[in-house]
């Protein structure tokens, strides 16, 4: 005879996000995504309703990224120098979500083609990312709000140093922003206050508590989320974002996803290693609460996929025997 498991029940629960506009919207996207939603934590059907499954974005540079892995350049060698057609292919390989990175070498008038190109060669949902430093972030993503007006594209990263800045341009063009802060439960939900005081609407606002790699400080950054995640489904309103996290640009910082030659045998087939560990990274974020992850390699996003879909499979109430 089987012993019932008890079951948690939640008070909260996460805000429901759009991201882009269709024509009727004032946009020109094929259609739309929507995060977030479920009052449970993540796949346990059994607890709550979880409405949506996590979503994967697939990262296009605007210039050919001369820092990246050669195993990702071969991966996408035959579109890595054009941005349009490289988001082309992505769709082609069925991601949810584009995620235009800007290059530290991009002029104002760069990322405005750039952005226009990507538009106009794909109908899926885009969000575009400065190269990282707060100053030059502002100096691209306030002429690419102008650009992507009415398009609901998500600005980032939006940081304590320059949030003013990108919430404002997001604010005047009808855009989402992805508020980005270190691993600390307190300064991610800070930060969202902060912007939610310019007058930004919480239904436009995405929450990237940032990550580490499998093996480089993953544990915490899943700590941390999974932190997030309770306080939503507990009732504080200022965690109840639905969650943004990059593995694939952590995973392929690493040394396991960067080198080929001079490490163990053991180690095995670099290809293999690199997109197990991008893959496993998310895997990971999502079981702590990620509601989009932004990947870099084909098959680490057909694996995701596949994944996602199993993880959203309903489960029969769970008995202890």
């Amino acid at each position: 005879m089987g012993v019932q498991i008890p079951i948690e029940k939640w008070t909260g629960k996460v805000r429901e996000i759009t991201l882009g506009a269709t024509a009727a919207e004032g946009g020109t996207r094929h259609h739309t995504v929507t995060v977030g939603g479920e009052n449970a934590l993540p796949f346990l059907h059994f607890e709550g309703k979880i409405p949506r499954r996590p979503v994967v974005a697939l990262e296009v540079k605007s210039r050919r990224p001369e820092d990246w892995s050669p195993l990702l350049l071969e991966s996408w060698k035959d579109v890595v120098d054009d941005p349009a057609a490289w988001a082309v292919k992505a769709e082609e390989l069925g991601t949810d979500l584009i995620l235009l990175t800007l290059s530290l070498a991009d002029t104002a008038d760069d990322a405005r083609r750039a952005v226009r190109a990507v538009l106009q060669a794909t109908g899926l949902p885009l969000l575009v990312f400065g190269p990282g430093q707060a100053d030059k972030d502002n100096e691209l993503l306030v002429p690419v709000a102008e650009e992507a007006a009415g398009e609901r594209v998500v600005l980032g990263v939006c940081e304590d140093k320059n949030y003013r800045t990108v919430v404002a341009a997001a604010l005047a063009h009808g855009h989402l922003i992805n508020s980005r802060t270190p691993m600390d439960v307190n300064l991610a939900k800070q930060l969202i206050i902060l912007i939610h005081d310019m007058g930004m609407p919480l239904d436009r606002i995405l929450m990237d508590p940032s990550t580490g790699a499998l093996g480089y400080g993953i544990e915490y950054g899943y700590s941390v989320m999974e932190r997030l995640r309770v306080a939503a489904l507990q009732g504080d309103s200022m965690t109840q974002q639905p969650m943004l996290v990059s593995p694939g640009e952590e995973a392929w910082k690493t040394k396991e996803g960067k080198v080929g030659d001079g490490v163990p045998a053991a180690w095995g087939d670099w290809l293999e290693r690199a997109i197990h560990w991008e893959t496993l990274t998310a895997t990971a974020l999502v079981e702590s609460g990620a509601d989009i992850v932004a990947l870099r390699h084909p098959e680490s996003m057909r694996r995701m996929e596949r994944t996602i879909r199993e993880l959203m499979a309903s489960l029969p109430e769970p008995v202890l025997a």
